[in-house]
């Protein structure tokens, strides 16, 4: 596939006086820039399958507790990302409030957060993110979370230029701040393209589930979150073609057990040799070993938990089950195995 570059993104609505229930009807009729990395199978956050789902319009059958503080915190502070972005640079910012579609590949969506203009007159896209202090090592060196990248190429696509700067707070100062240019790669354009491509016309326009891949927690989490058509037979016969599979686990779940009890092993001499310090200090929580071109600090500060042990929850079901019921949650978890059995 050749990439056609004469090109002017359509408008798909003017968001400025929409709700966002009808923005998120919008969103269903295509892939945005914060799907990419998920059709992609490289998102943090939801598999193709989870993302199949929302387009379809299937709600979860298991809701998430979404962490809806941090989200709104994001939004609340974008102008203020895109504020300190423009004086650091001294470049022009402005909001398009338009959803945009490619005109040559229209499942494709952009919604951006703002747009640039330089002093020479380059126009690119500018994309707000906040993050916190222990995130800050994602941004070193010029890197960007890779997810963040991707939405980034996708409204390039989109919009047709050639030049993104996405702009992160992760503090409460101007010096917690961090922007990093990106350049359009229209080699990956062009795959990430045919993959979206795939992802709509096969899966999405024909509702027909996505394969399982990427994560693996995310994936263990995206079936319980979309459960209801699930098989509930106790015992299934699947095809032979899985034995491979089957050998495939076990032979990991070996090499496995080999480096934890290796990583025991070591973990257990860490022990030994720290077990000295421990003894000379005693009940203080800190001392110093000092070279002659470095010192070292060794700390060991006690920690506090409160917890109710087994026995004890056991007696409060028997003496005060009313009260027991009233804070008590039950909760289901099933645990995978998998053993051969020689005939």
């Amino acid at each position: 596939m050749s990439l056609e570059l004469n090109y002017e993104a359509e408008v798909v609505v003017d968001t400025s006086n929409i709700t966002e229930e009808e923005w998120l009807k919008y969103r269903f009729q295509g892939i945005g820039g914060s799907d990419a990395a998920a059709v992609l199978g490289i998102s943090k956050y939801k598999t193709a399958r989870d993302l199949y789902f929302e387009k379809i319009g299937r709600k979860p059958d298991v809701e998430e507790n979404n962490n809806w503080v941090t989200l709104e915190v994001g939004k609340r502070l974008e102008d203020l990302v895109a504020q300190i972005f423009a004086n650091k640079t001294g470049f022009h910012i402005w909001q398009e409030k338009k959803m945009l579609r490619h005109p040559l590949f229209p499942f494709m969506l952009a919604d951006t957060d703002y747009l640039f203009e330089t002093n020479d007159g380059m126009i690119g896209i500018l994309e707000c993110k906040t993050s916190n202090v222990y995130s800050k090592d994602k941004w070193d060196s010029g890197s960007v979370p890779y997810n963040y990248e991707i939405q980034c190429r996708h409204y390039m696509a989109v919009k047709n230029v050639d030049v993104a700067y996405i702009a992160c707070l992760y503090g409460n100062t101007e010096n917690d701040f961090v922007y990093q240019r990106i350049d359009r790669d229209l080699d990956f354009e062009e795959d990430m393209i045919i993959q979206q491509k795939e992802f709509w016309n096969e899966y999405v326009l024909k509702q027909q589930e996505p394969p399982l891949q990427g994560d693996g927690d995310l994936v263990l989490k995206s079936l319980n979150k979309y459960k209801n058509n699930q098989n509930n037979i106790d015992e299934l016969i699947f095809d032979s073609s899985y034995i491979k599979i089957c050998e495939k686990i076990l032979e990991m779940k070996t090499e496995k057990s080999i480096i934890e009890k290796k990583a025991r092993e070591i973990e257990s001499k860490i022990k030994t040799l720290y077990a000295q310090f421990i003894a000379m200090l005693g009940n203080g929580i800190k001392g110093r070993c000092i070279g002659n071109d470095c010192e070292y600090v060794i700390t060991y500060k006690p920690s506090y938990r409160t917890m109710i042990n087994k026995e004890a929850l056991e007696k409060m079901q028997l003496n005060d089950k009313e009260i027991f019921e009233k804070y008590a949650s039950v909760s289901e978890s099933r645990s995978f195995q998998i053993k051969k059995v020689i005939k």
